[in-house]
Formats: C-alpha cells, structure tokens, sequence
C-alpha cells in the first residue's frame, strides 16, 4: 500500500468513517476525514481509515427499515471493536452525525478505552416555511413533510405548496436542523467532553467545519502523549452533566436510551431514577425546533453548548477532562452567551425543570419518559380512555381513517426493544396527528420511542414491555389512563387484582420476525430501561 517504514514506526491513528451518500447527516464526511487525516500526520501519527454502516432515522420511518435502527447501533460498536483489536491501533478519531451512529460509536470509545475523539459532520440548515408554520417561526426541518401531510389532509395547505416543502425542507447536506436524536447526540459527545469544546453545531456547510476536523486529528495526537483514554474523559461526573445539557436543551427522549448503553460499556452504574433526579432539578434554558422556532444553527451562533454550560455551571461538575486535555472549567472561561431569545438566563428559564422526564405507575413499574419541553403546558395532565393498537401500523390506519377519537389515549404497544423488535419510533403517528390539530386532544403512549423531533402530549419506553407481560399487555379498549408529567405518574385506572387477574390470562404474540439479525436482537436486548444495550457481563 505504498507505506514508508518512517509511516509505520509512528502512532497508527484510525480514522473509523461512516461516510456514505444515502445518509444526508454523513454526506461530508469523506471530506473531512481528509482533514482529520493532515491533522493526524502534522502532529505525528499515521492514520488508517475504516468504515461502519450509518443508517438515517428519516429514511427508514414508516416501514421495516425502521426496526433496524436502534439495533444498527450496537452492530456500530461491535464493528469498530473489531477493526481496532484486530489491528491493534493506538487511537481513533470517531466521524458520525446522525441517530445511533453517534452513541454506538461512543459506546466503543468506552469499551475499547483507547485515545479517543469524536467529530460530527454537522448539522443542516434550515428550510423555509410560512404558512402555518408549526414552530411559530419560519424555519422548518426534514420533519415537516410528515406534519404537512395533515396540514394537506386538512386543507390548510395546497398540493403544490406540499411539493415545494418536500423539494426544500432539507436544504444542504448535515443532520437534521432540529433537536433530533442525531443533534442531541453530538451535543452530548461535547457535554460528555469527548467531542472539542464549541464544535458540536457547526453547520456541514461551514468552513469552520473543515478547520475543527484538522484540529480533532492533532487533538488525538496530543491524548496518545498525555495517556488520556475514553474512560478518564466517560465519567459518573461527565454522564452527570451530559443528562443536564440534555434537559437544558430539551434534547432527544433517545438520550434516556443512549447514555444508559454508553455507560454500561464504561462499567458505570446507570438507572432512570437517577437520570429523573438530575433532569428535574436542572432548567430548561434553550429552546429549538420542536420547542421553539429556533434551529441549532441560531443555537451555535448563540453560544453553543459551551454557553449552555456555562449558563447552568453552578449544576456541573466542572472538574472533569475533556479531549483537549483540559477541564470544563478552563474551557468554560471563554464561553459566552451572544442571544437570549435563544439561550435563557439560569434564573429565568423557560421552565424550571428539564426538558425530559421520567414517570413510573402501574403501567410502567420500572419507567417510561416523556419530553416535557416539547408538550403543550395544558395536556401535561391528561386523562382519557384507552384506544389500544397491536403495533403502530393498525393505529396509523385508525389515524388517516378517522377512527381516533378526541379525548382518548392511544396505546401503540408491542413495539419495544424485543416486541418490535428493535424498538421504531412512533413519527409518522405522532406527525400527522399535529397536522391534523389533535396533539392538544389526543395522547399516546407506547413501549416503542420518539423521535426528538416529535411535540404533542407522548410518553415512550414503557417498561416492562409488552412483549415481556409488562402492565402495557394487558390494557383494552376503554381502560381509563392517566398521564401526570408534573407529579411523574403514568397510571391505568385498575385494582391490583384487575391487573393480575388480566396478567395471567395474558399470552405472547409469536414473533414478528423469525430469521436474520432483528430475531437475534429480540432475543438478547435489555429493556428500554436499561437503555436496549446487549449485555454481556455477569451483573448478579
């Protein structure tokens, strides 16, 4: 292959790339694995490339692609484990931007406790909207073909103006321009301190872009000489502060699936009580597209997750190593706030607890998650009868057939980590109940998960699942459920005994899918309260 001895007596530095041209969050990512490369070499290492798959949340909504996703992410660290053991190299520069390509690859910095740096392509811009604009604004994301296609079903808007925001929705390459779960993620790898400070929402199309690829590779060189590998960087304190940025910018429902996996891999402790506790007593001080007319674009030019932090410092622990070999606190001496429309005072906040929030009840004993920063204030207590769907496509007829009835609260279950199996998002439902004008009328609650582009009242990772005979089996049509985000309470109206006399009459479905990687999973994922990780070790 043409390498020099001189090449080959350096570092061997890998450049582990989920480039490809379906995915428009990775779509530059080839580009910039060329500058991470010269930064590798000017600081003196050699770098060796390698690829792993990256598969696009928006892509695959609406069909079987979609039960990939969740799963595609432990492939994803699986997959850099073995390049990196099989080759024995000395360290890694990680280029993801979008869902579960973001925390897999974090989930094998963490396993593999290697020199270590992550390096997002960036988010896209904006597209343009103004009529009936769901955000308040007019800036819209990718998301919005599926809010428009209520707005059309309703007559709100013509089939042409449709085709103009589907043909302009998505106007550059990047991930999505909203509080998705890929923009979530790359903020947490800044929060997390594993991606450089100030980096994490720098638009793909930005210069700057292609300078902090440079940069990240001569980064990596530096944590190779100073013996600074993932886990001194993946710490309690560090997962600490990446639940508080999460909830200060109403992030992603995901992040409740993501950190629990990447701490598993780092051999720290995790669970949704603790992760309630720290979200409900931090602020929600930023809000983006769902939650306000802001993008991550006017996030970056506001400051970014450094200003965010330095916003909420007095909550973090500020002690912790990033991987610029410094603490928060020395990065956060620089961190400014340029525009309070976008980023908001610690002391007036846009509310006073997190942007998500953990419930528990009888209908979800061991958890469930809710994003209130992306719920409507007056359908934060919500109590109604059950419409009950086996699976998210019934309940999508029922939607576009007009058989969802104002007041109910559907129940889409058997789509969690095993039931799905993989765990899909419940978009497509949730986006045209919007555009049809029921999110103020019409809860859902599941055991399969959200986008982070999802609004409405949704509550999501219901645990146990029903694949598992969790409380979620048993429900019929009718059965009173109440969703209490303020007092954290998810309930069906039923005695004990109601419960356990269904409990044991319930049986499970056979499976839906019987052959290929999708059976595997449905078989040996955790629950969705223990983050959907595949276990390996012996915890007894």
């Amino acid at each position: 292959m043409g390498f020099s001895d001189h090449a080959l007596d350096r570092p061997l530095i890998a450049i582990v790339n989920s480039w490809n041209n379906i995915c428009p969050g990775h779509y530059n990512l080839r580009e910039l694995a060329e500058y991470v490369r010269v930064g590798i070499s000017r600081a003196g290492g050699t770098a060796l490339e390698f690829g792993t798959i990256g598969g696009c949340d928006g892509i695959a909504q609406g069909h079987i692609g979609m039960r990939y996703i969740l799963p595609s992410r432990d492939i994803i660290a699986n997959s850099i484990e073995i390049m990196m053991e099989a080759h024995q190299l000395d360290g890694m520069v990680l280029l993801g931007s979008c869902d579960k390509i973001v925390p897999g690859m974090l989930m094998a910095a963490a396993r593999l406790d290697l020199p270590a740096i992550f390096l997002n392509g960036g988010p896209m811009l904006s597209g343009f909207m103004d009529q009936h604009n769901p955000w308040g604004g007019t800036k819209v994301d990718s998301s919005i073909n599926a809010e428009a296609v209520g707005l059309l079903k309703k007559g709100l808007i013509t089939e042409e103006y449709f085709l103009e925001l589907e043909n302009t929705s998505c106007p550059t390459c990047g991930s999505c321009s909203n509080f998705t779960t890929a923009n979530t993620m790359c903020c947490i790898a800044e929060a997390l301190g594993m991606a450089l400070p100030g980096t994490a929402m720098i638009p793909a199309i930005d210069a700057a872009r292609r300078r902090v690829a440079e940069e990240a590779g001569m980064a990596v060189m530096e944590l190779m000489k100073r013996g600074i590998t993932a886990r001194k960087i993946i710490t309690k304190k560090s997962i600490e502060n990446a639940i508080r940025v999460s909830s200060a910018i109403g992030g992603s429902t995901n992040v409740a699936l993501h950190l629990p996996a990447i701490a598993y891999e780092a051999e720290i402790g995790f669970d949704l009580e603790w992760f309630d506790q720290v979200s409900s007593s931090t602020p929600f001080i930023a809000g983006v597209i769902p939650a306000a007319q802001w993008d991550v674009t006017d996030l970056h030019k506001a400051g970014g997750i450094q200003a965010v932090m330095k916003e909420i410092s007095s909550l973090l622990h500020l002690n912790v190593l990033t991987v610029n070999g410094r603490t928060l606190r020395e990065n956060l001496k620089k961190a400014k706030v340029k525009e309070r429309r976008v980023i908001h005072s610690f002391k007036s906040p846009i509310s006073k607890t997190g942007g998500l929030a953990v419930l528990k009840g009888n209908l979800a004993p061991r958890g469930s998650v809710a994003k209130p920063a992306a719920i409507p204030e007056d359908v934060r207590y919500f109590s109604g009868p059950a419409q009950v769907f086996e699976g998210e496509p019934m309940a999508l007829k029922a939607l576009r057939t007009g058989k969802i009835r104002k007041g109910s609260v559907v129940v889409i279950r058997y789509e969690g980590p095993k039931g799905g199996p993989g765990m899909p998002e419940m978009f497509w439902f949730m986006k045209i109940l919007n555009g049809l004008g029921l999110a103020h009328k019409v809860a859902l609650i599941t055991d399969g998960r959200f986008s982070g582009s999802n609004n409405g009242c949704f509550v999501g990772h219901i645990s146990p699942e029903a694949a598992e005979g969790g409380p979620i089996a048993i429900l019929e049509d009718g059965d009173r459920i109440t969703i209490d985000i303020p007092n954290r309470k998810l309930s069906v109206h039923l005695t004990a005994s109601q419960i356990k006399r269904r409990t044991t009459l319930w049986k499970p479905p056979k499976p839906k899918i019987t052959k290929g990687y999708l059976a595997l999973y449905a078989k040996i994922a955790s629950s969705a309260d223990q983050g959907a990780v595949i276990k390996v070790r012996d915890e007894r």
